[in-house]
């Protein structure tokens, strides 16, 4: 025996899975990437730090020979370069340890030790907190110091 199931109206969906479909065939709305409140997320420095991005070797030669992080890694064996993205209220306020004025300031380039500050991570990479003494030069250009490889 075969058994049939009587439908009133065979095009007739349920009122909530109608709604549902609604639901589903909107397109959601992407939203915009707001940098200012990507920003807002990294932390402030407090009393004489700086907030330092470190500065990242490009993977790639000229050539177009990719390059692994562990070369790129012994490139940068004794020190690291970063921006600095900014200082605390206090930094190089002292007038006898800085009789010259301040060492660097929001966007200049600095070399510091490798195992210098605070690492903090952060949505793609991370970030560190120095104590303004433990900057160690300045340059123009990061790219300048590192070693051919």
């Amino acid at each position: 025996m075969k058994e049939q199931l009587s439908v009133s109206n065979p095009t007739e969906v349920p009122k909530h899975r109608a709604a549902l479909q609604e639901k589903y065939d909107q397109e959601p709305e992407k939203p915009k990437k707001d940098l200012t409140a990507e920003s807002a997320k990294l932390p402030k420095p407090t009393g004489w730090r700086i907030l330092v991005l470190p500065f990242k070797m490009k993977d790639k030669t000229k050539g177009g020979i990719i390059i692994t992080d562990d070369v790129v890694e012994r490139a940068q064996v004794a020190s690291t370069c970063g921006l600095v993205l900014s200082l605390g209220p206090d930094c190089y306020k002292d007038p006898k340890r800085y009789p010259e004025g301040p060492w660097c300031k929001k966007g200049s380039w600095i070399i510091f030790a490798r195992y210098a500050g605070s690492r903090i991570k952060i949505d793609g990479g991370e970030v560190r907190l120095l104590n303004d003494d433990e900057v160690l030069a300045t340059v123009e250009n990061p790219e300048d110091i590192f070693h051919d490889i």
